[in-house]
């Protein structure tokens, strides 16, 4: 049996973790100093990314992650993806958590370590879409 691809690897984490809504799978993924880089800003370490990640799902009840395609370089050390979250509104964006059923869409590269450990991915949403969305009146 052959050892899973990166891309295989990254997919498995957002399925244990996000559309499991479980954060603490974040544990069998990412090495410990791991870093997320969303909008600019590094949380660093594991444990922070966790929090992260709790806070986020708090935010989009029923968050389902879409994955509308992968591809890794040649040695497998980086993945990108083109990905599509849905879910009602619990107060995204610092808005009202009025329930409605929101969609974004964002990219992710990940670098991944010989050994398949998520080392640091850096995220980009379309977060003034959606703002823009939520408060049309």
């Amino acid at each position: 049996m052959s050892a899973p691809t990166s891309v295989e690897i990254v997919e498995e984490f957002w399925d244990a973790v996000w559309n499991a809504h479980d954060p603490d799978a974040i544990d069998r993924f990412v090495v410990d100093d791991f870093v997320l880089t969303s909008g600019g800003e590094d949380v660093v370490s594991k444990e922070s990314f966790k929090e992260w990640v709790g806070g986020f799902l708090e935010k989009v009840v029923d968050l389902k992650l879409e994955v509308v395609e992968s591809f890794q370089n040649e040695d497998g050390s980086r993945v990108a993806s083109r990905w599509r979250i849905t879910g009602k509104n619990n107060g995204v964006l610092g808005l009202e958590a009025d329930q409605r059923w929101i969609t974004f869409t964002g990219t992710a590269v990940w670098a991944v370590r010989e050994d398949g450990k998520l080392l640091h991915n850096w995220v980009e949403r379309a977060s003034w879409e959606l703002f823009q969305r939520l408060t049309e009146h």
